[in-house]
C-alpha cells in the first residue's frame, strides 16, 4: 500500500468515476470496492462507500461522501504528455460528456475535477536558461486552451 493516496469526494458517482478514469488512462485498474456498513450515517448500509483504483500507477480512492463538498481548481491532477496526439486524446476524453475547457491546458471533467494536460516539452521550454525564450513560450501558452506543442515550439524559435 502506498504511503499517500489521493482521495476524491463524490456524491454517489464513485463507481462511475473510477470506471471512467480507468478507461481513459493506460496502466489503470480498479483495485477494490468497499461498502457502507450500518455504522455509516444516512442509512446507506450496503451502498458503495469507496472505490480504490490506480491511474497510471497513482493510487486514488473515490469516496461517496455526499453533497457537502465539491471540487475546485485549488486541486488538479497533472497529466504529463509526450506528444500532441497524447494531449489531444486526453483533452478529448476528459472534456467529453459535460467536461469544460479552461485556459493554459486546464480543463474540468464531467465530475468537476480539474486536470492540467501538460506537454513535457512545455516544461522543458519554460525551464530554459534563456529567459527570453522561456518568456515567449509562456506568453504563447497564456493564449491557449488546449496546449499546442508546435505553437510552443514556434514561440521558442521567434527570438
Amino acid at each position: 500500500m502506498q504511503k499517500i493516496t489521493t482521495c476524491l469526494w463524490f456524491d454517489g458517482q464513485a463507481e462511475e468515476a473510477a470506471a471512467f478514469y480507468t478507461s481513459v488512462f493506460d496502466r489503470s485498474r480498479i483495485t477494490g470496492t468497499q461498502y457502507a456498513t450500518d455504522a455509516v450515517p444516512g442509512g446507506r448500509a450496503g451502498a458503495v462507500l469507496t472505490v480504490s483504483f490506480e491511474v497510471e500507477g497513482h493510487p486514488i480512492m473515490a469516496l461517496n461522501g455526499g453533497p457537502e463538498f465539491h471540487f475546485s481548481e485549488a486541486v488538479s491532477l497533472i497529466v504529463h504528455c509526450d506528444s500532441q496526439e497524447e494531449v489531444d486524446r486526453y483533452w478529448a476524453a476528459l472534456t467529453a460528456d459535460g467536461g469544460a475547457e479552461s485556459e493554459c491546458g486546464w480543463l474540468k471533467d464531467k465530475y468537476g475535477m480539474s486536470w492540467q494536460i501538460t506537454p513535457r516539452r512545455l516544461i522543458e521550454l519554460i525551464s530554459s536558461p534563456d529567459r527570453a525564450l522561456a518568456d515567449r513560450v509562456f506568453r504563447a501558452m497564456l493564449t491557449m486552451r488546449k496546449l499546442d506543442i508546435q505553437r510552443l515550439e514556434d514561440a521558442a524559435k521567434e527570438g
